[in-house]
């Protein structure tokens, strides 16, 4: 009945909170893919983190399903190489979600930034949409 509490992916692999600090020095390092799962009118209304790809949540699965044709390359080779996922929304809720879809298909090590502002107040640049 509360399987949707249950760890998935793989063994004992969980989405990990990584500090917003943390995260802009290893996106401009290339050591993690950064990935934006909020909606476009957000993302037209207060840009991007630099780097970072756009995904919105209800695509992901579409989007970073390795199985699926539509699976964008820059995912497709991150999980072939196990590389780390890091995922923000606008406050952290949709991108934890995100994180356990994320684990479900095979990614890890799979990390929450939190909210674009968290990213923007630890020095992240933004770009516009």
């Amino acid at each position: 009945m509360f399987n949707f509490l249950r760890p998935s992916g793989p063994a004992g692999a969980r989405v990990e909170r990584m500090d917003a600090r943390e995260a802009v020095a290893k996106a401009a390092a290339g050591e993690v893919v950064l990935i934006d799962v909020r909606d476009i009118s957000e993302l037209r209304a207060s840009g991007k983190a630099k780097g970072a790809l756009h995904v919105p949540l209800m695509a992901l699965k579409m989007k970073a399903d390795p199985a699926s044709p539509d699976c964008l390359p820059e995912l497709k080779a991150a999980q072939a190489a196990g590389k780390a996922v890091a995922l923000y929304c606008a406050s952290g809720a949709r991108s934890q979600g995100a994180g356990q879809m994320m684990l479900q298909l095979g990614y890890a090590p799979v990390y929450n930034v939190g909210g674009l502002y968290d990213w923007h107040a630890a020095g992240g640049a933004l770009v516009p949409a």
